[in-house]
């Protein structure tokens, strides 16, 4: 696994990260946006303390937890990763809500190509912000497109003291459960 240096992770600010995504997906993973550290090293969900590999695994999605070195295996399980917004910044907080709301349409248009069963969003104010659903919670929304349910999962990030790792993976497992009826 390779460890960016700090210049490094620093020079990566407003990179992009390439979208895991094909046709057809169960679930096509929604982050808010790169994190300059999985931008500096070009996978998603990099950065060490982010919870959603072993949160994937752990909810039964994969059957041992995948590095994001791996993050292409996801294609062969059915499941995908895209960003609400795709340049990197050191922190959400630095994305503006024009931004999410300008993200969710070009998601609106990717989702209506693609046709994923399931789109999770993980992070509960970005869904929020980006889809106009100030009361949205956890869990199934409503169909976003003819062929996609909507879905918000907390964010995985280490920073999000709100959830912890047993309480993301109990929402990480109500997804799985619902896709394996849906999809």
């Amino acid at each position: 696994m390779y460890k960016p240096s700090k210049q490094e992770i620093l020079a990566a600010r407003e990179k992009t990260v390439p979208d895991v995504i094909a046709p057809g997906l169960k679930v096509l993973f929604c982050g808010i946006n790169p994190g300059l550290y999985t931008a500096a090293v070009g996978h998603h969900f990099a950065r060490p303390g982010n919870r959603f590999w072993p949160a994937l695994h752990r909810a039964g999605f994969t059957q041992r937890q995948l590095s994001p070195f791996e993050e292409d295996e996801l294609l062969n399980h059915g499941f995908g990763i895209t960003n609400l917004v795709n340049r990197a910044t050191a922190n959400a907080a630095e994305i503006s809500t024009g931004e999410l709301t300008e993200g969710a349409a070009l998601l609106m248009e990717k989702l209506r190509a693609f046709k994923p069963c399931i789109m999770a969003v993980l992070g509960i104010g970005a869904f929020r912000s980006a889809f106009g659903s100030p009361k949205a919670q956890p869990g199934p929304q409503e169909k976003i497109t003819a062929d996609t349910l909507a879905w918000v999962l907390p964010n995985t990030s280490g920073i999000n003291a709100h959830y912890q790792m047993d309480d993301i993976v109990c929402v990480f497992e109500e997804l799985r459960l619902n896709m394996e009826k849906r999809c």
